[in-house]
């Protein structure tokens, strides 16, 4: 059963996360779509996460292969000036972030992804931009049902490759991605992911993330879609 978290936090931001069936389908409409807050998200392009070379927002980060001193990048200079939503200078998350975080976790996401998205929604929040989590950990059961649902939409297997994977070969499954929206927050993400240790997958998904993978300083490039992972 999809697990639906709502988290009203500092500053009157409202972050949502739900489950795979009631996510708007995000992640393998063809189309603009509806996620929380009613914005649109689509495969349009925004800027890429793999412009610039991660530094490291913290040293605990065993996923985050950037400076050791936990100041460096966006979240650190957070944590300098007292933003909301910040990492101090050692390293550590402030209540706001770590309630974000802890939220995620107990919806069967990744420790390490859900911190990196806690800090990156705390930093998009200071920026003035609304990012939220509409699809992280999924089952095998719901993954199956996104397979079937695109393969009626499309009415092929092939076509519907371009938007989804199977349950073994899916990195929600194992919950190691997020779907983000609304569109403004994932072109936001794009930009400054890297700076968090979250990085755009597929160039006709914006909304989709997945983890910097340890010992990784850039994000690798963007596959055109998920149709090799079949």
């Amino acid at each position: 059963m999809a697990l639906v978290v709502v988290l009203v936090l500092a500053g009157g931001a409202v972050y949502g996360l739900t489950g795979a069936r009631s996510e708007a389908v995000v992640g393998w409409l063809g189309g603009p779509t509806t996620v929380s807050g009613g914005a649109p998200v689509g495969p349009e392009h925004g800027a890429g996460a793999d412009a610039h070379a991660l530094t490291c927002p913290e040293p605990d980060d065993e996923g985050c292969a950037g400076g050791a001193d936990g100041a460096g990048g966006a979240a650190g200079a957070a944590g300098q000036d007292g933003a909301p939503g910040s990492t101090g200078k050692d390293g550590t998350d402030d209540a706001h972030v770590v309630a974000i975080s802890d939220a995620l976790v107990a919806t069967g996401l990744d420790p390490t992804l859900a911190r990196r998205v806690a800090r990156a929604q705390a930093a998009a929040e200071a920026d003035g931009v609304v990012l939220s989590v509409t699809s992280g950990k999924r089952t095998a059961q719901e993954q199956e049902g996104l397979v079937a649902d695109a393969i009626k939409r499309y009415g092929s297997k092939r076509e519907a490759s371009r938007w989804v994977l199977p349950p073994e070969s899916s990195a929600h499954v194992q919950g190691l991605a997020v779907d983000v929206g609304p569109t403004e927050g994932a072109l936001w993400l794009g930009e400054h992911g890297l700076d968090y240790g979250l990085c755009r997958t597929y160039a006709n998904e914006v909304w989709h993330f997945e983890p910097l993978p340890k010992g990784a300083t850039t994000c690798a490039p963007m596959l055109p879609d998920s149709s090799s992972g079949w």
